[in-house]
């Protein structure tokens, strides 16, 4: 029974994968609307035609990466499960130890380098791929630093969540999910706080802006914003990348307004300016503490759901998978495989809700600096540096898109730009 699982699992992925490639490369269509054709969200009109036609071959095969990435996931885990790994993992660390902590550690280090091994070639094509079409300046080096730094925080943040997350489960067979989700309440605000101050300087250097004139643009924009800020940042990415970016992180008094150097290099004052504007709304309109609600709630949902499938799963297919009970160690990958199923079925809502509050953040900032121009050039020129498409397809939007499209962006700078114009007039 366990073969035969595992068989109808791999040919259903490998279906899945050419199901995704007809729609991506033969069924979906990403060309312009007639109405937007001409106008400066038409990718015709700022792009020459050797870039139209990269964005189109990047961004197909990018797609598909992330279509064939979740799912592998997936399969990974099942196969550990029905081949008998997971059992093994456990064998070799209880005869290493007897402590619970370590024996944890020991059964993780050897989970996460399978999974390591497992994704390491869609990775190494993802990487490959952005330094083909010019959008990665990185280095094999320092690309292979970068992703054994992912594994380290990852691999010691989850062996502490795991050791926490069994041991609930040998504490309280039918809560435990509920004690769980209790605790990522001060662990999710602990990492936000963290991760601009602690986790990002693991990956790149951060230092003041050297740009003073600009800084004090930028902070007087701040100080409009009633946003309380001393600094602004430029973190240097032109080593390992072409893309364009600027975010406000942390929360509280760690918070930081940060440029890329790439930005910098790119951008006008003006454009920059806009930017800035926007990462800003995001901080006046409590975005990130909407977010960090948002996922505290589906956090809750995701925990609860997991609980019943787990029970569910190891009912019916105990003994194929090789694991007794929830609270066995073993369960792991389930418990993983099925937090990411969860997880994905669950961006198209997560998505839209960041769609609608990156809207909102467009509206604020060109009701700030009122300049249409300097944001519509600065959208086509972050069109032009991820070579990204400006009409993608309907799933690959539902499914990936945190942003509203280039398309929407655009033509919704176009029409305020009209409204403006009118405005004068009158």
């Amino acid at each position: 029974m366990a073969r035969k699982i595992g068989v109808y699992a791999v040919i259903a992925y490998v279906l899945y994968g050419l199901f995704i490639y007809w729609y991506l490369f033969y069924f979906a269509d990403t060309s312009l609307p007639f109405e937007y054709e001409g106008s400066q969200a038409d990718p015709a009109v700022f792009l020459n035609a050797r870039e139209l036609s990269l964005s189109e071959e990047y961004s197909k095969v990018r797609n598909l990466l992330f279509f064939l990435s979740t799912p592998l996931e997936w399969l990974f885990y099942l196969l550990i499960l029905l081949v008998g790994l997971s059992k093994a993992f456990k064998r070799w660390a209880e005869q290493s130890t007897r402590f619970k902590f370590f024996q944890t550690a020991i059964y993780f280090i050897w989970l996460s380098f399978f999974a390591f091994v497992a994704t390491f070639p869609l990775s190494y094509i993802s990487y490959s791929l952005a330094k083909t079409y010019n959008i990665s300046t990185q280095t094999f080096s320092s690309w292979m630093k970068d992703e054994l730094i992912d594994f380290w925080i990852n691999y010691g943040i989850m062996v502490i969540v795991v050791s926490v997350l069994y041991w609930l489960m040998n504490k309280s067979r039918k809560r435990w999910w509920l004690y769980a989700w209790m605790l990522t309440i001060p662990f999710t605000l602990i990492m936000v706080f963290l991760q601009p101050i602690v986790i990002d300087p693991l990956y790149n250097d951060f230092y003041p802006l050297k740009d003073k004139e600009l800084e004090q643009k930028i902070l007087a924009l701040a100080d409009k914003a009633d946003i309380p800020a001393d600094h602004v940042f430029e973190v240097d990415m032109a080593e390992k990348t072409n893309a364009l970016n600027a975010y406000v992180s942390g929360i509280g008094g760690n918070s930081r307004i940060v440029l890329w150097d790439t930005t910098l290099n790119r951008l006008n004052d003006n454009q920059i300016l806009f930017i800035m504007a926007h990462e800003m709304a995001h901080y006046v309109k409590k975005h990130i503490y909407v977010g960090i609600a948002g996922y505290l709630l589906l956090s809750l949902a995701g925990l609860y759901a997991t609980a019943r499938i787990m029970n569910w799963a190891i009912s019916r297919w105990g003994n194929e998978f090789k694991v007794d009970h929830v609270k066995d160690l073993r369960s792991l990958p389930l418990f993983l495989m099925i937090l990411s199923m969860l997880m994905f079925a669950a961006s198209p809502l997560t998505n839209f809700v960041s769609r609608y509050q990156e809207s909102q953040a467009d509206l604020y900032a060109i009701e700030m600096t009122k300049d249409p121009q300097a944001a519509i050039t600065s959208f086509q020129e972050l069109t032009r540096a991820g070579l990204s498409q400006v009409n993608p397809p309907l799933l690959v939007k539902i499914f990936r898109y945190g942003h509203p499209t280039m398309l929407e962006r655009i033509s919704a700078l176009e029409e305020y730009e009209i409204k403006m114009r009118n405005e004068n007039i009158d």
